[in-house]
């Protein structure tokens, strides 16, 4: 069968297929050849400022909003410029920042320090009970060959960790020093990128302006138009995803704080911060806070271990049904499928990180290819509702609902 070079699609296909092998061409050079994989990076270590500040100026970028449109008119009406405004808001934002991490350094920190103090005290006598455990078993199954094999391992396991330790504390002064170096680069570009925030919010207007001129000047008006679409559903996406989750994380770090300390629980706040920080993890969250947690208490009372165990599935039972629905509401638009899968993938891609924005990101890349496919099925005169293309045998669950908004609906127009 000959190919027609002409047509649009068989064009468009071509295309995608040139672009893609050539991006893997171009990545499988930089990896083949080191200079380039070290002048990448250089490139990358010297905008890293700049993406911590953009990333900082985003964050704010709600508070700012909140402080200018809304609390500025009630206080202030019309009597202050727009930019005297502006830079007021820039200012109590900031301080609203500070204001945050000096009361979680002044409340949240020492609890925190206290707890880990206690928990390294009383490793020796994790150290010893163990220890007793053991013996208890060599003095009562010692003749059983299982158990003698078991008990091999566990003293090889504790010969190798020994070692390991030791050659741990022998390499401890050049990994202090590299970890120096380290700590000094991550406050030059927490420094550099406060600042570089600061400027972002006080521009943000003009870098909008010039990013839509700089589109204008190279694509056609419908096109720049789509694009500033998807960038504004996108920004309410991650907005929406991420602010609700710190918020619904926040409280409900607060609740477990409330809980453990009314049940007398030990690592009250300790375990209360492992619990509502990785509770921004969809899905896995609860799962890799709780497990740590109970280990912590089941190490000083086996018992309360358990109840925290109930109390913290009975909380993720709020937060799942009650709490995180009124806060985050469907601002991804993902089922339940989509969302394991987007923190499954983006997770091993990218670690913590990765199964944080994994479900925003995610989000944005389903309703691109959801507005594409409408687009096509739109210009062939389609249906653009998936309850359309399920068989007469087996309809979608809500397809019951859809039968007089489908007929009723008004005919679906040719090419657009």
């Amino acid at each position: 069968m000959k190919l027609d070079w002409n047509r649009k699609y068989t064009t468009i296909a071509i295309y995608a297929f040139l672009v893609i092998a050539a991006g893997l061409l171009f990545q499988q050079v930089v990896n083949d050849i080191p200079p380039l994989t070290k002048y990448f990076g250089m490139i990358g270590d010297l905008l890293m400022p700049f993406a911590v500040g953009g990333a900082l100026a985003y964050i704010l970028n709600p508070v700012l909003n909140w402080i200018e449109w809304n609390l500025f008119p009630l206080i202030f009406r019309d009597k202050v410029s727009r930019k005297a405004r502006r830079s007021l808001s820039v200012l109590l934002s900031y301080l609203f920042l500070i204001l945050v991490i000096g009361l979680f350094g002044l409340i949240v920190l020492p609890q925190i320090y206290d707890s880990v103090m206690s928990l390294i005290g009383r490793s020796s006598t994790y150290v010893q009970q163990a220890e007793a455990l053991l013996n208890y078993l060599i003095d009562t199954y010692g003749d059983n060959e299982l158990v003698s094999q078991v008990l091999q391992q566990l003293y090889a396991s504790a010969e190798t960790i020994a070692k390991q330790g030791y050659q741990l504390l022998t390499d401890v002064v050049p990994m202090v020093a590299d970890w120096a170096i380290s700590l000094t680069n991550s406050l030059f570009d927490a420094i550099m990128g406060l600042i570089i925030s600061v400027y972002v919010l006080l521009s943000k207007e003009t870098f909008a302006a010039q990013i839509k001129k700089l589109f204008s000047a190279f694509f056609k008006k419908d096109t720049v138009e789509t694009i500033l679409s998807i960038a504004h559903d996108s920004n309410d996406i991650f907005c929406g995803f991420i602010s609700g989750k710190i918020v619904d994380s926040f409280i409900i770090g607060v609740l477990c704080f409330v809980g453990t300390t009314v049940m007398n629980m030990p690592y009250a706040m300790l375990v209360s911060v492992i619990v509502g920080v990785t509770n921004v993890i969809p899905y896995f969250g609860p799962f890799i806070g709780a497990i740590p947690s109970i280990f912590l208490i089941m190490l000083v009372d086996p018992m309360k271990g358990l109840y925290f165990a109930i109390f913290i599935l009975l909380l993720q039972q709020l937060d799942g049904n009650v709490i995180g629905p009124k806060i985050l509401g469907d601002s991804t638009g993902l089922t339940a499928f989509w969302v394991v899968f987007s923190v499954t993938f983006f997770g091993g891609l990218f670690g913590f990180v990765g199964m944080l924005i994994g479900v925003p990101t995610f989000a944005v890349i389903y309703s691109l290819i959801r507005r594409l496919a409408e687009y096509c099925l739109r210009n062939r005169g389609l249906e653009t509702e998936t309850s359309a293309y399920a068989s007469a045998a087996h309809p979608l669950l809500d397809s019951s609902k859809k039968p007089k908004k489908q007929k009723n609906a008004p005919p679906q127009k040719g090419k657009s």
